[in-house]
């Protein structure tokens, strides 16, 4: 088991607490260093040779580098959780990697703009148009995973596994948001159950920032 993890990023990044998130499910040791926006780091000639982009978070291994938040749960589950977290029967695995790609490329884009009015925006420059179509988007979006949850624990099944962490994340900004959203058991009852866990100690039940 490593004792040289390293993580960079901000823990009001979305992106770095689903990467926490995953280490501590792993149960490896590692540090962390605070980067990105009032922290900086992120523009200076040392930062951008391990991340050209310029973004958290970025993942040391020992002398190897990882950046892009889902790949670097997959890389953890898959190094230090095989098997729990990392699914070995192929179907479920792509299952997991499915939810994962859905995190980033249709609930994120959705669900960011609310976010960002709310969160980071000062109440007299709020976009109201922008959230109202921020929820639009995003509303039948947690309906879909709603029903998807009525007939399993998990996204991928029974079994908790990195699927569950990205989407984890996004539900605990989604859910912290100061309005009102429709009832949805089944996603609470799973968002519950993650709240729950131990390894999510330190993401799920920070505030919003």
């Amino acid at each position: 088991m490593s004792e040289t993890v390293h993580i960079w990023g901000r823990m009001s990044s979305l992106n770095v607490r689903k990467v926490v998130w995953a280490a501590q499910e792993t149960g490896i040791n590692f540090t962390r260093s605070d980067a990105g926006m009032a922290y900086g780091v992120v523009k200076t000639p040392q930062y951008r040779a391990m991340n050209p982009n310029g973004l958290v978070p970025t993942l040391q291994d020992g002398q190897w580098v990882l950046w892009e938040s889902n790949v670097i749960v997959r890389y953890l589950c898959a190094r230090y959780a095989p098997t729990a977290l990392y699914p070995n029967d192929l179907r479920q695995r792509f299952d997991a990697e499915r939810w994962m790609d859905w995190q980033q490329t249709t609930f994120n884009p959705a669900g960011g703009a609310a976010f960002i009015q709310w969160i980071r925006t000062p109440a007299e420059q709020r976009d109201l148009q922008a959230i109202a179509k921020s929820v639009a988007a995003t509303e039948p979006l947690l309906h879909l995973l709603n029903a998807h949850l009525e007939s399993r624990a998990y996204l991928t099944g029974d079994t908790f596994t990195m699927a569950d962490i990205p989407l984890g994340c996004e539900m605990h900004r989604w859910f912290g948001l100061p309005q009102a959203r429709p009832e949805l058991p089944h996603l609470e009852r799973w968002y519950t159950a993650l709240q729950a866990r131990p390894a999510s100690r330190g993401v799920l039940d920070l505030a919003l920032g």
